[in-house]
């Protein structure tokens, strides 16, 4: 979706020439998913597996797990092995991205329209969580209401970050807000919205962590990258911040990874899906390509708070 959303692993095939799977793994502590058609991660609590049928090598693996499309243990799994396949999946999604067209270089304007982005990413993620909490109640899942709720609490006025850094840069952020809706925001919310409103609210679980998890991409380093192109004594990386490596996310996503590994096979199944469509959404160029700087500079200097500038 943007620059920033680094590759954080790398899935690597098995290519070691085996005549049974039994050989390589042991069955009894690996746990895998069909995300696609002849696409599936194998995880065991250690590494995580993309298999799919474009080597020789791994050939009989696919055909072994193609025949076997989904096994997740039942009853509670294994952190680690959840933990592994949440991620390989994600890391998946970004594998089989068309990454050739590569995003403009990040400028002080294109950073308006991406906190923009950042806003509506953030405004109704409280109020949709206390919603998913509700239909997680109505059917006795109390750990995933619990969960949803202290979700909420969470993510509570990060849309605020977004507003006071578009008006530290000398912007009527109001109006920012209003004008520019990016697309890769707008279909990453309206998929979150979707999985909300479902009779199951639980692809919302999936949606949170691949989130999270993404922004583990965000560190110091980049932060720094940042502000150099922003005017010099202007704080406007208060929401990347929250949003990154160096904020809270880290632990939130150890407290999700534990939480989902309690639930069960079919729920589990239902997440690390939804983090795949979520990972795609993230990781393809948003529809009508790139919104160039050009376009941008004109529409910007009209919702400058002081126009003399």
């Amino acid at each position: 979706m943007t620059k920033h959303y680094r590759a954080y692993s790398v899935i690597k095939q098995k290519t070691s020439e085996t005549n049974s799977p039994q050989n390589s793994f042991d069955l009894a502590k690996v746990e895998w998913v069909e995300v696609a058609p002849n696409k599936t991660i194998v995880a065991t609590p250690k590494k995580t597996y993309l298999i799919a049928p474009n080597t020789d090598k791994c050939s009989s693996l696919h055909k072994f797990f193609r025949d076997r499309p989904t096994n997740l243990i039942k009853g509670a799994s294994n952190v680690a092995t959840t933990r592994k396949l949440l991620d390989g999946v994600i890391a998946a999604a970004k594998y089989g991205v068309n990454l050739d067209i590569r995003p403009p270089a990040l400028t002080a304007n294109r950073w308006v329209w991406r906190l923009a982005g950042a806003y509506h990413l953030t405004h109704l993620v409280p109020c949709l969580l206390e919603k998913a909490a509700q239909g997680f109640a109505l059917t006795d899942r109390f750990i995933l209401a619990q969960w949803a709720r202290e979700k909420a609490k969470e993510e509570t006025d990060h849309d605020l970050l977004a507003l006071q850094d578009i008006h530290a840069l000398g912007y009527d952020a109001e109006a920012v807000v209003k004008i520019f809706v990016p697309p890769a925001a707008k279909a990453l919310m309206d998929y979150f919205t979707r999985s909300v409103g479902d009779d199951d609210p639980i692809n919302c679980v999936g949606y949170s962590y691949t989130m999270e998890r993404l922004a583990m991409g965000v560190d110091e380093e980049y932060i720094q990258k940042v502000e150099v192109l922003l005017p010099s004594n202007i704080n406007a990386t208060r929401c990347l911040r929250v949003h990154s490596s160096v904020g809270a996310d880290a632990e939130h996503i150890e407290e999700t990874v534990e939480m989902i590994a309690k639930l069960t096979a079919k729920e589990r199944d239902r997440i690390i899906r939804a983090c795949y469509e979520t990972a795609l959404m993230c990781f393809r160029t948003p529809s009508g390509g790139y919104i160039n700087d050009e376009l941008l500079r004109p529409i910007l200097n009209q919702l400058k708070l002081d126009k003399t500038l």
